[in-house]
């Protein structure tokens, strides 16, 4: 067996670096739509229903402004190999859930559920979350109310408005995560 493409892709990737930063801007016309620019690349992406906004409410379907960090890539393993990528990589379990309750301890944070319970379950019967990057959006600290599950994650086929949230098409987010990593500065608006 031939390991020599992946031994000279071992060593491009252990050379390259993460970006410093990427930015998320509004198109103009359509504040549900926009763009994201990382490095040479501009990516067109779907926004939040409320657009790019700087008091992001639970609930209220905007895409909060800010710079942001990536914490982690979640995954579907059991329908994709797993992607290259600078982040921490999670596979997404039948029970993995993100909390979006404000009265919750557990607010904006993974949950397990067993069968019934009420959250947002990251293992979807489309393909919306097959890949989700996890950013820091209200985390430290987390206060009930200002917002959860802010991701980037795959674009309906429409491109149809998120419920805040950052989306793309599969090859984007591919390309994207190859660029990122854990220092990389999201910045939206």
């Amino acid at each position: 067996m031939d390991n020599s493409h992946f031994s000279d892709t071992y060593r491009k990737m252990k050379r390259a670096q993460p970006l410093a930063s990427l930015s998320v801007r509004a198109a103009v016309g359509d504040p549900r739509r926009g763009w994201l620019i990382a490095g040479p690349h501009t990516i067109p992406v779907a926004l939040g229903r409320g657009g790019i906004i700087a008091n992001k409410r639970e609930g209220d379907g905007g895409t909060p402004k800010g710079t942001f960090l990536p914490k982690r890539l979640w995954w579907r393993a059991d329908r994709h190999p797993r992607p290259q990528t600078f982040l921490p990589v999670r596979a997404i379990r039948a029970d993995d859930a993100w909390c979006e309750d404000p009265a919750s301890r557990h607010y904006n944070r993974p949950l397990k559920l067993r069968h019934g319970d009420d959250g947002d379950r990251l293992r979807r019967d489309d393909h919306l979350y097959d890949f989700i990057i996890e950013i820091d959006h209200n985390t430290s600290p987390r206060i009930a109310g200002l917002g959860s599950a802010v991701f980037l994650h795959l674009a309906r086929p429409n491109f149809s408005p998120t419920a805040g949230c950052v989306s793309m098409t599969k090859s984007a987010m591919l390309h994207l995560l190859r660029q990122i990593g854990p220092d990389t500065n999201i910045i939206i608006g």
